[in-house]
């Protein structure tokens, strides 16, 4: 995210910002339910496909906030299932590095393709030309939002 403003947000900025994030979330929650990936595995498989490199259990955990334990157990279930491979690291024997497989970036892509396609279903159902170049408008200023 970019500098944060210094003062405190109005009471119309502080309505607008929970309308957002209760309309985002509700998106994001009617797409769940066509998901194949857990979305804890699809969190991993987007950092690990994004950054292009492997990471320790350790360095997952860090990146994606939550305990060793469990990213443990998540990394455990997706090398199980052919999503992710464990290397040994290259200077501490100790470590294991955690990478994509083909597999595991055709799984997210597919997932990322079905979220993508429902929606644009939906904006073409549901919206009319006008207010589909509004809603584009609407993906830029977000883009600003970071």
């Amino acid at each position: 995210m970019t500098e944060e403003p210094n003062s405190t947000p109005g009471p119309e900025a502080l309505e607008l910002a929970a309308d957002l994030r209760t309309a985002v979330g509700e998106l994001v929650r009617a797409l769940r339910p066509d998901d194949a990936l857990p979305q804890n595995q699809a969190a991993v498989l987007g950092l690990l496909v994004r950054d292009e490199r492997a990471y320790t259990v350790a360095e997952l955990a860090a990146r994606q906030n939550v305990r060793h334990q469990s990213m443990a157990r998540t990394v455990t279930l997706m090398a199980g299932s052919g999503l992710v491979v464990q290397q040994p690291h290259a200077t501490d024997g100790r470590k294991l590095l955690i990478a994509a497989t083909e597999a595991g970036r055709a799984a997210l892509f597919e997932q990322r393709a079905r979220r993508e396609a429902r929606i644009a279903a939906a904006i073409e159902a549901r919206l009319t030309p006008e207010e589909q170049r509004t809603l584009r408008s609407g993906v830029e200023l977000l883009r600003r939002l970071r």
